[in-house]
């Protein structure tokens, strides 16, 4: 009677597993694979001679090689949703900015998707790619897809090193694939609003048509035009997207540029780092023109540029917005301080790098470059005999510093093609660097400096220097620079003096000059800025997207 019970409890046993097995396709291919065949699987694959698969193969080589060749996603003893959260972390990339196709996702779903029909064979391949697929992602969301230097040859910040294989070894140990997966892209709010916000505009970019608005004189409040019809259609679909509530007018078939949508253009060309003065120009009708297509383009790129920045960027430091034509402080994740910048000129523009400010020059002279001095300034001693004078501009005949200035009435400068002289400017209010520089060390021989071109600062784009960044508020730099909430007695007292001085600083203070076209401020608020020095379009056409 008893054997009977027990085959009976045999026989039951023996059912429910089978049920078991054949309501999980996965658990069932799980015993398909095996080490020996991802081993033999791998060590094929090593004939491939194309570089990148060469150092795919290394990275699997190394990671399965580490666990005894076991499988990740088709493990007996593990829980079938790691496939799952691996798929779903790889169709993921597209909201990154990045596209799930250059990591196989529409293969590797196809594969999943064969389930029972799956063979062994395709059960491995689908095992190696996905893992190959998320240790690639992995690595690209963490320092960025493109090699920065090949996308842009003017970023000279260094990418952020980054082991795959760790941390996927360690994710995988951890027990929380997800949070692991979701921890691997830059976490600063900036970063996770231009995500936030290319996602909005990817899920409505099939149906966003701007209405174009046609080329016109310039149009000033209270004006009016057949175009303002074009206009509120425009800041209408504005928005629809961006939820603004300044962008929400009343419905209307006035022609009159009217207060309600001069505060919309206003909000608009602030969202734009345009001057809201509510006046539709140039650079106002543009940015109302471009489509939504070129703004998701600017947000990929923008984002893979923050992912070439280091994770800690310090405690303090000093962002400098090339295209965004901004520097902003910040001290432990606040901004205390931004100020509107000049930056090169497109045949002279500036560089993107990182350096240490070091300390600061009151009552600066200028030893003008020698490019500058022959392309720039010899013009103008050239048509005007008493400039070099009236500018307080010193002539020396080398470069000795023991040699003494000549007479520039001395020279016949109509007669010169290239300018053999040393040419300094002394210390004073109208000294080309104003009353501070800030210096750090670098190979392009760039600094922040002040300025005595203060209108410059209202233009909309400003590109106007010959490489350095001139300063809208460099008094508030230096107290920001010193630790202070304002400058000390002694500090202004130098100043007033008028003789150069040099100032450290208590402690270096890393600086990062870098070039993004779509970016956040300190309110939250996201800002898009014109491609100055088209490295967007470059880096664009190199990445393909």
């Amino acid at each position: 009677m008893r054997y009977f019970q027990f085959e009976h409890y045999f026989w039951l046993l023996r059912f429910a597993c089978c049920l078991l097995l054949l309501s999980n396709p996965c658990t069932l291919k799980a015993f398909a694979i095996d080490s020996k065949m991802l081993q033999q699987k791998l060590n094929v694959e090593k004939g491939n001679t194309d570089l990148t698969t060469k150092n795919a193969l290394v990275e699997l080589q190394r990671f399965y090689k580490s666990r005894n060749y076991e499988p990740v996603w088709f493990l007996q003893t593990a829980s079938s949703s790691l496939l799952d959260n691996a798929l779903t972390f790889i169709e993921s990339a597209d909201k990154e900015g990045l596209d799930s196709r250059d990591y196989q996702f529409p293969k590797l779903l196809q594969l999943k998707q064969l389930e029972e029909q799956r063979s062994s064979s395709q059960s491995v391949t689908l095992e190696l790619q996905t893992t190959r697929a998320v240790l690639t992602l992995a690595r690209d969301l963490s320092r960025g897809r493109l090699s920065a230097s090949s996308a842009d040859p003017d970023w000279h910040i260094p990418q952020p090193s980054f082991d795959a294989v760790t941390f996927l070894q360690k994710a995988l140990q951890s027990g929380d694939l997800t949070q692991s997966f979701n921890s691997l892209s830059p976490q600063e709010p900036s970063y996770q609003l231009l995500k936030q916000t290319l996602i909005r505009y990817q899920q409505i970019s099939n149906n966003a048509n701007w209405e174009k608005i046609p080329d016109m004189p310039s149009l000033r409040p209270h004006s009016t035009d057949s175009a303002v019809v074009l206009l509120r259609q425009r800041i209408a679909q504005a928005y629809a997207i961006e939820g603004i509530e300044a962008y929400n007018i009343t419905p209307s078939d006035s022609l009159v540029y009217d207060e309600e949508l001069v505060n919309a253009i206003k909000a608009f060309q602030t969202q734009h780092n345009l001057n809201a003065d509510g006046v539709i120009g140039r650079n106002t009708l543009k940015a109302l023109n471009t489509p939504l297509e070129w703004r998701i383009r600017q947000l990929r790129i923008s984002m893979e540029r923050l992912r070439w920045l280091p994770k800690n960027l310090g405690n303090r430091h000093i962002l400098v917005n090339i295209a965004g034509f901004r520097l902003t402080a910040t001290e432990q994740g606040k901004s205390p301080l931004n100020m509107r910048i000049i930056v090169g000129m497109g045949y002279r523009s500036t560089p993107s790098f990182k350096s240490n400010m070091s300390h600061m020059v009151l009552n600066p002279y200028w030893t003008v470059p020698a490019t500058i001095a022959q392309k720039d300034l010899l013009p103008k001693q050239q048509k005007n005999p008493a400039f070099f004078t009236t500018s307080n501009f010193k002539v020396y005949a080398s470069y000795d510093r023991e040699a003494e200035p000549i007479d520039p009435a001395s020279v016949d400068w109509r007669a010169l093609k290239n300018f053999p002289f040393l040419l300094r400017q002394q210390p004073g209010k109208n000294n080309a660097l104003g009353r501070v520089k800030f210096m750090f060390p670098n190979s392009f021989d760039i600094y922040l400096h002040d300025t005595p071109s203060r209108a410059l600062f209202q233009k909309d784009v400003r590109t106007f220097s010959s490489g350095c960044i001139r300063l809208e508020k460099p008094f508030e730099l230096a107290a920001f620079v010193l630790g202070k909430q304002e400058l000390s007695e002694t500090f202004l007292t130098k100043i007033e003096e008028g003789n150069p001085a040099t100032m450290h600083l208590p402690k270096q203070l890393p600086i990062y000059l870098m070039y993004i076209t779509a970016w956040v401020d300190e309110q939250q608020n996201v800002h898009f800025s014109s491609d100055i020095y088209d490295r967007d379009m470059r880096a664009l056409r190199y990445a393909g997207w």
